[in-house]
């Protein structure tokens, strides 16, 4: 993303040019920046038995998928509707894993008749339910078991995952014994060990801890003879959205394997789920200023995006940067401070608060680093039309979603 020509561009694309073509408030991803994204996880596993398994509940739109199905991706699911989505986009079912602590019965039926890879299993209830589904359909399902190892990730409370009082995975010192339940049961085969501790993660330590207190249940596992074939280290690793400094993909993963091969499990398959990391920072929201108001407190940029399109603000009090489509020069004394906020029915409905900014009506704004867990988590809150999607590539721009109308939102509804 950068200024050309006086407008702000993704690639050689300007966001003012799109805008006026497809209206605002508009995602628009760089195909460049994603393929970027993924090239360090693979530089980082050159040479290895791996499988990087997009997380796509960061963003599960069709052509993001298939994009990456296209780069050799296999992919993580959380539900049977993204199953569905993945097998559209041309995804292998081999290369799927089905995470989730809530699989129901259809969706287990629905992946083992696709011939998933595997199923990480998050509780003792869950993996006798599957298996009773596996011997109710004739096949043996392939598992893991999601180990809870209670590190802290520092990240936010929400998207924070492999802590004791989090609902995920099974408790590190239960994994054993529940291994044990898993072989015993005759309608699954054990192949592997998951853990994922959390989202947004821009340390190293918390991943060295938790990959120590996997390889040492790893280690116990194939002792009591029971064979892991793959390890499954999750995703989470953040991305910059205010100054953070997450390692990168292949230097954090050059320590990683290091203590993998030290350990003496350089041989094992591995995978993990990357999801923010690889859409984060290529997506921007184009959306339009349609007012400005002073407030004795507070002054207001008020803007055709909301809380329905860009949730992240209202969930998490996430910061997302904003800048102008339209460079505009330094003059402070023609600046104030806003908040930027949506028309949605809301107090919690703001993009971003106490930002500096030199804006009329008519003026475009971009919001930046919206790739991930905007579109995937957007609704139609005030009957609001879900925003259109645009994949650019270079100088050419492609329309992947089209905005979504009133008409479109109620063709569902049954009337009385």
């Amino acid at each position: 993303m950068a200024y050309k020509n006086d407008s702000l561009h993704v690639e050689n694309v300007a966001l003012a040019g799109l805008a006026m073509q497809h209206q605002t408030p508009l995602f628009v991803y760089s195909k460049a920046a994603m393929l970027s994204a993924l090239a360090a996880y693979q530089r980082g596993f050159a040479g290895r038995k791996a499988l990087i398994c997009y997380a796509m509940k960061a963003n599960s739109s069709l052509a993001v998928l298939q994009l990456f199905a296209q780069n050799g991706c296999g992919f993580d699911i959380v539900s049977g509707g993204e199953l569905a989505r993945v097998l559209k986009a041309g995804a292998d079912p081999r290369k799927v894993i089905f995470s989730g602590v809530g699989k129901t019965k259809t969706e287990m039926r629905q992946a083992l008749d696709a011939g998933i890879a595997c199923f990480n299993v998050e509780s003792i209830p869950e993996l006798d339910v599957l298996n009773d589904v596996a011997l109710s359909v004739g096949k043996v399902a392939p598992i893991s078991l999601r180990v809870n190892p209670n590190v802290d990730p520092k990240t936010h409370p929400y998207i924070s995952t492999g802590l004791k009082g989090n609902k995920f995975g099974i408790a590190h010192e239960e994994a054993l014994v529940t291994y044990r339940h898993a072989a015993s049961l005759k309608g699954l085969r054990v192949v592997g060990i998951d853990c994922h501790i959390g989202s947004q993660i821009t340390e190293v330590t918390p991943y060295l801890d938790a990959m120590d207190r996997v390889l040492d249940l790893v280690a116990n596992v194939e002792a009591a003879g029971i064979p892991i074939h793959h390890i499954d280290f999750g995703g989470g690793l953040g991305i910059n959205y205010n100054g953070d400094t997450p390692p990168e993909a292949d230097a954090l993963w050059t320590q990683l394997l290091a203590k993998i091969d030290a350990r003496g499990f350089a041989s094992k398959q591995l995978m993990i789920e990357p999801g923010r990391s690889l859409v984060g920072n290529a997506g921007v929201c184009v959306t339009e200023v349609l007012y400005t108001k002073t407030g004795s407190d507070k002054n207001f940029c008020i803007v055709d995006a909301a809380m329905n399109d860009l949730p992240r603000p209202a969930m998490y009090q996430a910061f997302h940067g904003i800048v102008p489509c339209k460079p505009q020069p330094v003059r402070p004394a023609q600046e104030a401070i806003y908040d930027v906020v949506g028309p949605v029915c809301e107090s919690g409905d703001w993009l971003g608060k106490d930002r500096a900014l030199n804006v009329k009506s008519g003026d475009l704004l971009a919001v930046l680093s919206t790739g991930a867990y905007c579109m995937a988590m957007a609704s139609n809150y005030n009957t609001r039309g879900r925003a259109a999607e645009v994949l650019v590539d270079g100088d050419m721009a492609t329309l992947i979603r089209v905005r979504e109308t009133a008409e479109d939102q109620m063709k569902m509804e049954r009337m009385l």
